[in-house]
């Protein structure tokens, strides 16, 4: 640089004759100018593109006018420049090891869909935030849009292996902190809990981790001094195992005590279904999970504006020949845990790369509503965060809402939008919801204030959505853990308009529909006693008004609560405050089905109650929210049978009479979403197809 400012003042005194100093000074200004953008172009970013296979996509199936797809892997080799301000927010990333440019290094394994004609593509890329390293497959009614969509690793912690033929578990490698070269070491608190008897857990077991995730080793298999606990519920008194019934060590092939290990643990008469069980241990060599968050972050912004990486790798979207990419918009789509990702990835200022652009003009934060805790020494962001799975893990604090407001309980003020607010960019947001995050992630609490007495105004750019009588992952099983079958109720169809809408939205700045959920104002958003909510008292089925709130928590004097950022110390956490704030649940009508938010085919001609809650049953906890699974209670098909039964709810024959009426419902019911943008003609016509060939009231 200093060779270059020597070269352009002797340029300018050779021109001093002829040029006046306005223009050698307007030359100076210039050259500084693409110098500073040269050193602010020279930070991290991905320096590595490796592309390990290209095949077709479904046999070389043809998606509409996009054509026929190829699916890319490979790994992003990324660096990140750990004095950039953009950078700072990062954990721990100042005791990381630096290459020889002093930069910080990670590689997060990837998966491209491409139109094989790249012209065919709409422009818009898509990237689908993979949940636990596990790929959601492509919506082909997207790729015949001609979606580019992309998968990337950003979980540190995720250990590698199949979880479907054909699609691997995607991984990232993150480097380990250490403090002047010596080992870290810190108090963790894990959490165990089974829904089938097992003799061995990791370390980093949990209800949604399981045994896919890296344990943090603990420092000695000498487990004195230590206390391995068990509860039922979740305020109930730890009650201590003896240390002489569980031990450092792996019982899967071996019986007790097993063999020796730094990362599981075993306990002598098994993990029961019925207990939670915690340890606090110390634990060492944090992984610097934070990067995830830079990962996504540059690998959406090199898909978007480079051309190659620094191997002279080019960017696999050019076409041949091509020094533009095709890419005119980014949606970025969070699902469950990944939905909480996105949330803190916009509060923590990620959404501005180091170029300092835009890296998303649209996200979709689909069924969560809390942050995540990827940013924290020994995080551990599989954590579930609800009433009784992981209730005291970090990342359930506030501030809960989208636009920046003070939360009277810990005295925070700050939103979801904070930082992207104060650069200029921000995203359009859809929050779209299942009905089991209003019970178990609260999901009042971003809509109303904390004391549940007012609605808050949205922002301009934040769309919200309830798939009303929906549960987190819609399916259809007998769960043991309630007894009920669970809630099949699908959202997906109205989810996938949303997402055209949000392409219209991104693309077009054309509006996409109204906010639909419940709110105070409406009085469809409610307390959770019976009353209030408006239960049915069915045969069978207990009402208690469970739900999770959330407690105002203590993890010790280095942990941030407002960006879910530094050191735990304190485990378990100490409560602050219990109850701190007020949680509302959607209102339901006579039927036990929820009366606002989007209500599709199967909410308006209903063939039972479809709830986003269910109940654990004798031996799983009896009685607490049984972890994101809800219930389907079928109607009668007679009044006989209901009356003999003393259901209150309607029969069948009662509701439609005949199969025909019932199929005529359902056709204008789908009729009646298609016209309010909140499902496809082919949907809807899916949907009275359905209908013609089910058995309802077929005699």
């Amino acid at each position: 640089m200093a060779r270059l400012w020597a070269e352009a003042l002797t340029l300018s005194k050779k021109r001093i004759s002829s040029m006046t100093f306005r223009y050698t000074y307007r030359f100076l200004f210039f050259l500084s100018g693409c110098l500073i953008l040269w050193a602010f172009s020279a930070q991290a970013k991905i320096v590595k593109l490796v592309i390990t296979s290209t095949e077709s996509y479904a046999g070389g199936r043809a998606f509409g006018n996009a054509g026929m797809y190829e699916r890319v892997r490979g790994q992003a080799y990324g660096e990140v420049d750990p004095k950039l301000p953009q950078n700072q927010i990062i954990q721990d990333l100042q005791l990381a090891p630096r290459n020889e440019r002093g930069m910080v290094e990670y590689v997060s394994e990837f998966i491209l869909l491409r139109p094989k004609d790249i012209s065919k593509s709409n422009g818009l890329l898509f990237l689908s935030l993979p949940n636990r390293g596990n790929v959601f497959p492509a919506d082909t009614v997207l790729l015949k849009r001609g979606y580019v969509y992309v998968w990337c690793a950003w979980q540190g912690d995720v250990l590698a292996g199949d979880t479907s033929p054909g699609n691997p578990r995607l991984t990232m490698k993150v480097p380990v902190a250490t403090e002047n070269g010596k080992e870290i070491t810190g108090k963790l608190r894990a959490e165990f809990q089974v829904v089938a008897p097992a003799k061995t857990q990791n370390l980093s077991s949990g209800p949604f981790s399981g045994m896919t995730h890296h344990s943090y080793e603990t420092v000695s298999l000498d487990n004195t001094g230590l206390v391995l606990t068990r509860r039922v519920h979740e305020a109930d008194q730890r009650m201590p195992v003896p240390n002489s019934d569980w031990a450092f060590s792996d019982c899967t092939t071996v019986p007790f005590p097993g063999k020796p290990s730094t990362t599981q643990l075993s306990l002598k008469d098994g993990f029961d279904p019925n207990y939670i069980y915690e340890l606090v241990y110390t634990a060492k060599n944090p992984l610097v999970l934070g990067l995830g968050f830079a990962a996504v972050r540059d690998i959406a912004s090199f898909l978007r504006t480079r051309v190659a990486d620094e191997a002279n790798n080019r960017n696999p979207l050019l076409a041949e020949g091509s020094q533009t990419t095709p890419i005119r918009a980014a949606i970025m789509q969070g699902v469950s845990q990944c939905s909480n990702f996105t949330r803190t990835f916009l509060q923590l200022g990620f959404n501005q790369d180091e170029m300092g652009k835009r890296v998303f003009d649209g996200i979709n934060a689909h069924i969560a509503t809390r942050r995540i805790s990827l940013n924290i020494r020994f995080g551990r962001p599989g954590g579930g965060g609800l009433q009784h799975e992981d209730h005291l893990y970090p990342s359930n604090e506030p501030p809960f809402t989208w636009s920046v407001t003070r939360d009277p309980v810990s005295g925070i003020n700050g939103g979801i939008l904070e930082s992207c607010s104060s650069t200029g960019d921000c995203p359009k947001i859809m929050q779209t919801l299942s009905s089991s995050e209003y019970r178990q992630i609260r999901a009042s609490l971003p809509t109303t204030d904390p004391n549940g007495k007012y609605d808050l105004v949205m922002p301009d750019n934040v769309r919200i959505y309830l798939f009303a009588g929906t549960q987190h992952s819609p399916n259809s099983f007998l769960d043991p853990a309630s007894g009920f079958m669970t809630n099949y109720n699908q959202n997906q169809p109205n989810l996938r308009a949303l997402l055209i809408a949000l392409e219209h939205w991104v693309l077009e700045n054309k509006q996409p529909p109204a906010s639909v959920y419940p709110t105070i104002k409406a009085k469809t958003l409610v307390l959770p006693d019976q009353k209030s909510v408006g239960w049915p008292s069915i045969p069978g089925v207990v009402y208690n008004g469970q739900f999770n709130n959330v407690p105002l928590l203590d993890f010790g004097p280095s942990y941030d609560m407002h960006h879910i950022k530094g050191v735990v110390s304190q485990e378990p956490p100490k409560v602050v405050k219990a109850n701190a704030y007020v949680v509302l649940v959607p209102k339901v009508d006579q039927d036990g089905n929820e009366i606002a938010g989007v209500r599709n085919t199967t909410m308006r001609v209903p063939l039972g109650t479809y709830t986003g809650w269910s109940l654990r049953r004798a031996g799983y906890g009896e009685g607490d929210l049984n972890s994101l699974n809800g219930m389907f209670i079928p109607f009668k098909t007679t009044k006989a049978e209901r009356l003999a039964a003393g259901d209150p709810r309607l029969s069948l024959e009662e509701r439609y009479g005949t199969h025909e009426a019932y199929v005529a419902a359902v056709q204008k019911a789908a009729t009646e979403l298609t016209k309010e943008g909140f499902m496809l003609p082919e949907d809807a016509q899916a949907e009275v197809t359905k209908a013609q060939l089910s058995n309802v009231l077929k005699k």
